[in-house]
């Protein structure tokens, strides 16, 4: 499962999504860290289907976990070369310019 958060910030759509198990976890990595903190993910928890129709909608994106990011790159959305692995862990972020 994905866990996501929805944020409405004037006219844009902020999503916040990551893979379920990762929620709660600090990754560090050299100069690199996520902290894939409940306060900005943990919200409902969706499948890959629904998480599309998010993703569709977004104007901006912040996504961790493999199940999570792979998403955004097959809806192509996300440029495969420009993920950051963190201790294997995959992040990504989105920004649609409308």
């Amino acid at each position: 499962m994905i866990s996501i958060r929805v944020f409405k910030q004037g006219n844009d759509l902020v999503i916040g999504a990551c893979d379920e198990e990762l929620l709660g976890k600090r990754f560090i990595d050299g100069k690199f860290q996520i902290d894939v903190s409940k306060h900005f993910y943990d919200g409902d928890r969706i499948d890959k289907k629904t998480l599309e129709k998010y993703l569709l909608d977004a104007t901006i994106a912040n996504l961790v976990g493999k199940e999570t990011v792979t998403c955004a790159i097959k809806l192509g959305l996300v440029d495969p070369d420009c993920i950051l692995k963190i201790k294997g862990v995959l992040h990504a972020q989105m920004i649609r310019m409308l």
